[in-house]
């Protein structure tokens, strides 16, 4: 098959951009075929082949002399365009090829925020490690954070390191002298000592991060409850609860957008914690 028939991809960070998402929320195809020009240098020509249509068609649709109303015809735009399942959604459609288990926390299309929902963190490493790659903050927030980033071969470790400019990183863990850390050890079956063993550990290793990066440490004293890892403009949420870790949990990918409450409702609570949490690095 050439590649004029095939369908047409875009990154995923073209779907994610609120432009995109308020056109697809609006079934404006006009200006998801403009977007997808944009982020994609197709021609009318080669989008009218991916979705099935003549370029004539196309050009009326991205010039708005016609418009697209038939639920067949917006499966097939999405087909051709091999829109991922939270961007099918805010058109309306079911989930096309990547099937999930389970229902849904909550409508996607009400909360254009959440871009994508990951299983568990796992599904997330590789997305969250180019992140960071290029970020210039990072925030942690985590029980110990050995995983993420207290060890050599955490996930994020190794990717700290910049040639033009030092990242500013801030990792926050849980107080290893604090009541809230038995509670949270008896919830997943550890002892109390070794989960601030753990904590304790990971705060040395952070101190070894000075050199690569402009790191400072705290620790606060609330029970956990979420598990935060922010890159600039991006969060990864995910959740701490009786019987499994943080990077257990689904992860939701919630990106910062000019009027939605969830990026800056996070962001607010790791700014608060922030300032009433003890540095120790």
């Amino acid at each position: 098959m050439t590649s004029s028939l095939l369908p047409i991809t875009l990154a995923d960070r073209a779907w994610e951009h609120p432009d995109v998402r308020e056109a697809l929320r609006a079934r404006d195809i006009g200006a998801v075929f403009r977007h997808v020009q944009r982020y994609s240098g197709a021609s009318q020509s080669r989008i009218a082949t991916a979705v099935g249509m003549t370029q004539a068609r196309v050009n009326e649709i991205i010039n708005r002399r016609r418009t697209v109303s038939r639920l067949d015809v917006y499966e097939r735009i999405a087909e051709g365009l091999t829109m991922p399942d939270d961007t099918r959604h805010l058109l309306g459609l079911a989930a096309g090829r990547e099937q999930r288990t389970g229902n849904a926390a909550f409508d996607l299309a009400a909360f254009p925020e959440v871009v994508r929902v990951y299983s568990a963190q796992a599904s997330a490493r590789e997305e969250i490690q180019q992140r960071t790659r290029t970020a210039k903050e990072l925030d942690i927030l985590a029980v110990r954070g050995l995983g993420l980033i207290g060890l050599n071969d955490s996930m994020l470790r190794s990717h700290l390191a910049r040639p033009d400019g030092r990242l500013r990183v801030r990792v926050l863990l849980l107080d290893p002298d604090g009541p809230a850390l038995a509670r949270r050890a008896a919830e997943i079956g550890e002892s109390a000592e070794s989960l601030a063993s753990g904590v304790r550990l990971a705060e040395a290793r952070l101190r070894e991060l000075s050199t690569v990066c402009d790191i400072e440490v705290y620790r606060y004293a609330m029970l956990p409850t979420w598990r935060v890892i922010r890159t600039d403009d991006c969060m990864f949420v995910g959740a701490f609860d009786t019987g499994w870790e943080g990077h257990e949990s689904a992860t939701y990918k919630v990106m910062e957008t000019p009027h939605g409450p969830l990026y800056r409702g996070y962001r607010r609570m790791v700014e608060a914690m922030v300032a009433d949490a003890v540095r120790t690095v």
